[in-house]
């Protein structure tokens, strides 16, 4: 992967001499997303813990966005690419392009919470100057964490099934056809949004990685740096039912509006929840996370401090944000190639 990075600088040019760029001189590119884009729990804060501009989005350095930037930084595509990175976490597509957002960081918030934030594309100022936009998001609309806590309330159960929940669903609850088919609808409608606000950028979509397992028996239940009490069947479920339903969804909707696919996907099979600390790229229910990040889930008997761990909720650690943002930084240059 460096060395198609690199190839694809010399073909973009000449490198740009250090300090020589200018605003007009650079590429614009805004990162727009989830909690798979802001980082969460991975490098530093961003704004730093105790900045008057900190927003709860829960923005961080280690997170894809703020890699690719380096990268770039060292290796010019031709001319130097500023970052606007208004990605935020528990963000669903609806808070991409239509409706604000809460935020609901736990890091430190403020006495009467966090105030409301502006959809993404108003924060990062699309427009008709603007180079590429990348967008990882849809999680959080079907909504995924909560069918994980769901699973895991019902997986502690005798005979609970959280696939026969949201398969056959209790009255007021989205059954899972439903709630893919009306993400792929919010998906065409943002977009359709996102096009009209920056008519001239390359759009690059970002899919979820393998955060389950190829074979559920490869989690143990007793286990919540994995995925805790959640069936086997259940894991299985999620995976193909839900998680590559959602990226095919995604897929799709993007191919249909011709832009860029990013397939994290396949690259991170075998480095899932389940697997030994070394190889995965995804924490469990608990896992590893900087000192700022709470060991506690609020409103819930959920306590990874008893196991000396921190509320990771199925979410990238550094491994899983290095892969993500390898290949987002080579669409991004074969973008820039292209314009």
């Amino acid at each position: 992967m460096r060395a198609l990075a690199v190839g694809l600088v010399l073909a973009a040019g000449a490198l740009v001499p250090a300090g020589s760029a200018g605003a007009a001189d650079q590429y614009q590119w805004a990162a727009l997303g989830d909690s798979y884009t802001a980082g969460g729990f991975v490098g530093d804060p961003q704004p730093a813990l105790g900045d008057a501009s900190r927003d709860g989005c829960d923005r961080t350095s280690g997170a894809y966005p703020g890699l690719v930037e380096r990268e770039l930084d060292e290796f010019p595509p031709g001319k130097y690419v500023h970052l606007t990175n208004v990605s935020c976490g528990n963000a669903t597509i609806d808070n991409i392009a239509d409706t604000r957002q809460t935020p609901i960081s736990p890091v430190q918030p403020p006495a009467d919470g966090w105030p409301a934030v502006d959809p993404q594309i108003q924060r990062a100022n699309l427009n008709d100057q603007t180079d590429v936009v990348t967008i990882g998001v849809g999680g959080n609309s079907l909504p995924f964490g909560g069918m994980l806590l769901k699973c895991l309330e019902l997986g502690a159960t005798l005979g609970g099934s959280c696939r026969e929940y949201y398969t056959d669903p209790p009255a007021g609850e989205e059954s899972i056809q439903a709630k893919l088919g009306r993400v792929q609808d919010e998906y065409v409608n943002m977009l359709s949004k996102v096009h009209e606000a920056a008519p001239n950028a390359k759009v690059i979509t970002v899919g979820y990685p393998a955060v389950l397992p190829q074979e559920a028996s490869a989690c143990n239940r007793l286990s919540l740096t994995e995925l805790g009490s959640i069936k086997h069947a259940d894991i299985d479920w999620l995976r193909d039912d839900v998680l590559k339903r959602l990226n095919s969804t995604i897929q799709q909707v993007s191919s249909f509006f011709g832009d860029r696919y990013v397939d994290i996907y396949s690259s991170s099979v075998g480095h899932d929840a389940c697997q030994p600390a070394a190889t995965k790229w995804v924490e469990g229910i608990c896992g590893d996370a900087e000192d700022y990040w709470p060991t506690k889930l609020t409103g819930t008997p959920l306590n990874c401090g008893l196991i000396q761990k921190r509320v990771t909720l199925v979410h990238p650690n550094g491994a899983g944000y290095a892969n993500t943002a390898a290949h987002v930084e080579r669409a991004i240059r074969i973008a820039l190639l292209e314009r």
